[in-house]
């Protein structure tokens, strides 16, 4: 892949898919209310400055529940995210059933559209190609 890091800690690495047009996350271990809004933030700042619509968000390597977060996710940064043009989310769930519960409470609190989950990264890579 033609991977361009935007980003690199170690709860998340960021970077731009110049090929595909979107913007990677790959999320790392144990995940904290700051980790994830942290991350998230840069996830926008990301967003803004590749001026891209599209979003692979892989949580393969998130372990545990992180689901204090997950209204924040849907309530405050999912709005922002859209009005700096994302058009679609594909989310990789995480082997974690725990962390799979935080994203499901994450999309209970929201009715967009945009996301669709995945338990298999070459298939959210696949649906997102597709998307306009």
């Amino acid at each position: 892949m033609d991977e361009e890091f935007l980003f690199r800690e170690t709860y998340i690495e960021i970077s731009f898919n110049q090929g595909a047009q979107w913007i990677y996350a790959n999320w790392l271990g144990f995940q904290t209310v700051a980790s994830v809004k942290a991350g998230c933030e840069k996830l926008l700042q990301a967003l803004h400055l590749k001026g891209c619509t599209k979003v692979l968000n892989d949580n393969t390597h998130v372990q545990g529940i992180w689901s204090g977060a997950s209204e924040w996710v849907a309530v405050d940064w999912f709005p922002r995210m859209r009005t700096a043009g994302m058009a679609c989310f594909a989310w990789v769930y995480s082997p974690s059933v725990f962390s799979q519960l935080s994203t499901d409470k994450t999309l209970n609190h929201t009715n967009e559209g945009f996301v669709k989950t995945f338990y298999d990264l070459k298939q959210a890579t696949s649906w997102l190609q597709n998307q306009k």
